[in-house]
Protein backbone atom coordinates (compact mmCIF):
# COMPACT_ATOMS: atom_id res chain seq x y z
CA UNK A 1 0.00 0.00 0.00
CA UNK A 2 1.33 3.08 -1.04
CA UNK A 3 1.07 6.34 1.23
CA UNK A 4 -0.81 9.49 -0.25
CA UNK A 5 1.10 11.72 2.26
CA UNK A 6 3.50 14.31 -0.18
CA UNK A 7 7.10 13.95 0.34
CA UNK A 8 8.76 17.58 1.55
CA UNK A 9 11.36 18.43 -0.68
CA UNK A 10 14.26 20.56 0.69
CA UNK A 11 15.35 23.55 -0.98
CA UNK A 12 18.48 24.48 -0.95
CA UNK A 13 20.37 27.76 -1.88
CA UNK A 14 17.28 29.53 -1.84
CA UNK A 15 17.92 31.49 1.59
CA UNK A 16 20.92 32.34 0.41
CA UNK A 17 19.49 34.27 -2.58
CA UNK A 18 16.64 35.92 -0.16
CA UNK A 19 19.56 37.45 2.15
CA UNK A 20 21.59 39.05 -0.80
CA UNK A 21 18.45 40.91 -2.16
CA UNK A 22 17.80 41.99 2.20
CA UNK A 23 21.71 43.74 1.54
CA UNK A 24 20.82 45.16 -1.69
CA UNK A 25 17.26 46.90 0.12
CA UNK A 26 18.67 47.48 2.86
CA UNK A 27 22.01 48.66 1.49
CA UNK A 28 20.06 51.24 -0.68
CA UNK A 29 17.62 52.45 2.52
CA UNK A 30 21.08 53.18 4.11
CA UNK A 31 22.59 54.95 1.23
CA UNK A 32 19.35 57.17 0.57
CA UNK A 33 19.15 58.18 4.78
CA UNK A 34 23.09 59.05 3.94
CA UNK A 35 21.87 61.23 1.15
CA UNK A 36 19.10 62.91 3.68
CA UNK A 37 21.17 63.26 6.11
CA UNK A 38 23.92 65.27 4.14
CA UNK A 39 21.23 67.93 2.64
CA UNK A 40 20.22 67.97 6.60
CA UNK A 41 23.58 68.93 6.95
CA UNK A 42 23.34 71.19 3.79
CA UNK A 43 20.21 73.28 4.96
CA UNK A 44 21.20 73.37 8.51
CA UNK A 45 24.46 75.39 7.74
CA UNK A 46 22.67 77.94 5.73
CA UNK A 47 20.31 78.30 8.53
CA UNK A 48 23.49 79.27 10.68
CA UNK A 49 24.92 81.57 8.01
CA UNK A 50 21.41 83.71 7.84
CA UNK A 51 20.99 83.77 11.16
CA UNK A 52 24.38 85.05 12.07
CA UNK A 53 24.17 87.54 8.70
CA UNK A 54 20.67 88.83 10.64
CA UNK A 55 22.79 89.18 13.64
CA UNK A 56 25.76 90.97 12.02
CA UNK A 57 22.89 93.53 10.70
CA UNK A 58 20.74 94.43 13.59
CA UNK A 59 24.63 94.83 15.27
CA UNK A 60 25.40 97.48 13.19
CA UNK A 61 21.83 98.96 13.60
CA UNK A 62 22.89 99.02 17.28
CA UNK A 63 26.24 100.81 16.67
CA UNK A 64 24.42 103.83 14.78
CA UNK A 65 22.04 104.34 17.54
CA UNK A 66 24.37 104.30 20.23
CA UNK A 67 26.47 106.93 17.74
CA UNK A 68 23.43 108.27 16.74
CA UNK A 69 25.12 112.04 16.32
CA UNK A 70 27.71 110.77 13.71
CA UNK A 71 24.77 107.56 12.36
CA UNK A 72 24.46 110.13 9.25
CA UNK A 73 28.35 109.65 8.23
CA UNK A 74 28.13 105.50 8.44
CA UNK A 75 27.56 105.20 4.46
CA UNK A 76 29.36 101.68 2.89
CA UNK A 77 29.38 100.10 0.35
CA UNK A 78 29.94 96.58 -0.37
CA UNK A 79 33.69 95.94 -0.92
CA UNK A 80 34.73 98.67 0.52
CA UNK A 81 38.32 98.60 2.70
CA UNK A 82 37.34 99.21 6.15
CA UNK A 83 38.43 102.37 7.46
CA UNK A 84 41.10 103.10 9.59
CA UNK A 85 40.53 105.89 11.48
CA UNK A 86 40.40 106.38 15.21
CA UNK A 87 36.92 107.58 15.22
CA UNK A 88 33.86 105.75 16.93
CA UNK A 89 32.64 105.27 13.65
CA UNK A 90 35.54 104.14 11.86
CA UNK A 91 36.28 101.50 14.94
CA UNK A 92 32.55 100.10 14.54
CA UNK A 93 32.93 99.77 10.54
CA UNK A 94 36.63 98.17 11.05
CA UNK A 95 34.26 95.85 13.44
CA UNK A 96 31.47 94.90 11.93
CA UNK A 97 33.66 94.05 8.13
CA UNK A 98 35.69 91.70 10.93
CA UNK A 99 33.08 90.09 11.74
CA UNK A 100 31.36 89.54 8.89
CA UNK A 101 34.63 87.28 7.59
CA UNK A 102 33.21 84.81 9.77
CA UNK A 103 30.86 84.20 7.03
CA UNK A 104 31.89 82.96 3.50
CA UNK A 105 33.46 85.96 1.33
CA UNK A 106 31.07 88.26 3.83
CA UNK A 107 30.95 91.71 2.91
CA UNK A 108 28.43 94.23 3.87
CA UNK A 109 27.16 97.73 3.19
CA UNK A 110 25.46 100.75 4.65
CA UNK A 111 22.86 102.73 2.56
CA UNK A 112 21.49 105.90 4.13
CA UNK A 113 18.69 107.71 2.74
CA UNK A 114 18.38 111.17 4.58
CA UNK A 115 15.17 112.64 2.33
CA UNK A 116 13.09 109.57 4.22
CA UNK A 117 15.15 108.90 7.27
CA UNK A 118 16.07 105.30 6.26
CA UNK A 119 19.03 103.18 6.86
CA UNK A 120 19.35 99.95 4.98
CA UNK A 121 21.84 97.69 6.15
CA UNK A 122 22.85 94.71 3.55
CA UNK A 123 24.74 91.31 4.52
CA UNK A 124 26.19 89.28 1.68
CA UNK A 125 27.75 85.96 1.55
CA UNK A 126 28.51 83.44 -0.16
CA UNK A 127 26.32 80.55 0.35
CA UNK A 128 26.93 78.12 -2.29
CA UNK A 129 28.14 75.40 0.65
CA UNK A 130 24.70 75.30 2.06
CA UNK A 131 23.04 74.84 -1.81
CA UNK A 132 22.10 78.92 -1.74
CA UNK A 133 23.08 81.61 -4.27
CA UNK A 134 26.58 83.03 -4.04
CA UNK A 135 25.70 86.38 -3.36
CA UNK A 136 22.98 85.53 -0.37
CA UNK A 137 22.25 88.79 1.12
CA UNK A 138 20.47 89.75 4.32
CA UNK A 139 18.98 93.05 4.27
CA UNK A 140 17.44 95.37 7.07
CA UNK A 141 15.96 98.72 6.51
CA UNK A 142 15.01 100.58 9.80
CA UNK A 143 14.70 104.11 11.17
CA UNK A 144 17.35 105.40 13.34
CA UNK A 145 15.46 109.40 13.70
CA UNK A 146 12.09 110.76 13.66
CA UNK A 147 13.42 114.36 12.53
Amino acid sequence: MTSSVPRVRRQRGLSLLEVLVAIVILSLGLLGMAGLQAASLRTSQGSFYRAQAAQYADDMAERMRANLGQARNYGLALADAAPTGTSVRDRDLADWLAKLRNLPAGDGAVAIDLANNLVTITVQWDDTRAGGPANANYTVVTRLWNN
